[in-house]
């Protein structure tokens, strides 16, 4: 059985007393974004893809943590969403591919750090576990992100009026689940 372990406990004696590099497997790791309406019920959502992504673990503790989301793989159902998501209304996918997280933090369940969307950088915080899994940590969460902070105003009703069912709320969320690897011994990054 997985028991979900908050990164305040320890990770058992799963984990080696010297700094550690996890590195993250792209193909089995998954994020996803869910967008909502201002009105009625309508949550599109889709999956992005995990470009890279490595920690240090020292210890029992994750100490740094970056992962790097490519952009220009987000994903929805419906092809003009998609394309519209990925242009320069939403996310602007050719101009900004890629978006990073910088891991500053880690307090109780909460991980914090610096978010890069389109070239704009804000502090997040957000609930955050980790599983051991022999060699490997599961790394899952979801964050929720105020689109505006990072100049994605389309249909917000912070910056637009009269938008009626157009209306699209400020903040998203994003979940992931993360598989790292163990690597080599982790020097800083």
């Amino acid at each position: 059985m997985k028991t979900i372990l908050f990164f305040s406990f320890l990770f058992m004696s799963t984990l080696p007393a010297s700094a550690q590099r996890y590195v993250a497997d792209s193909q089995q790791s998954k994020l996803t974004w869910t967008g909502h309406s201002e009105v009625g019920n309508y949550a599109p959502s889709g999956a992005l893809q995990l470009q890279q992504g490595v920690f240090t673990v020292n210890g029992t503790q994750i100490t740094q943590g970056r992962i790097d989301i490519d952009m220009r793989t987000i994903q929805h159902d419906d092809d003009k969403m998609q394309t519209h998501l990925r242009g320069e209304d939403f996310f602007n996918a050719p101009k900004f591919p890629t978006a990073t997280f910088v891991l500053q933090q880690i307090k109780g369940n909460q991980a914090s750090g610096l978010l890069t969307i389109k070239g704009v950088t804000k502090p997040v915080t957000f609930p955050i576990g980790v599983a051991a899994e022999g060699d490997a940590l599961r790394i899952k969460g979801k964050a929720t992100i105020d689109r505006t902070v990072f100049g994605i105003k389309y249909n917000s009703t912070s910056f637009f009026s009269g938008l009626g069912d157009y209306a699209i709320k400020n903040t998203f969320e994003l979940a992931f689940d993360v598989v790292a690897r163990r690597g080599n011994t982790a020097s800083n990054q």
